[in-house]
């Protein structure tokens, strides 16, 4: 179960990404190590990790 902290971070990249950005989010998961990916294309592949602790790389 994502942390609020995680949780917050993907509300800020998910906004940021559909309502700036526009490229199409095709993949939201959680790994077994709890880090959240975001996965969205458009013209460019763009790759977001959330980890734990809210940080986002």
């Amino acid at each position: 179960m994502p942390t609020y902290l995680v949780l917050e971070g993907l509300y800020r990249i998910t906004y940021y990404l559909t309502y700036l950005a526009l490229p199409p989010i095709h993949l939201v998961c959680v790994d077994n190590s709890k880090n959240l990916f975001v996965l969205a294309r458009y013209e460019e592949e763009i790759e977001i990790k959330i980890a734990p602790n809210g940080e986002v790389f």
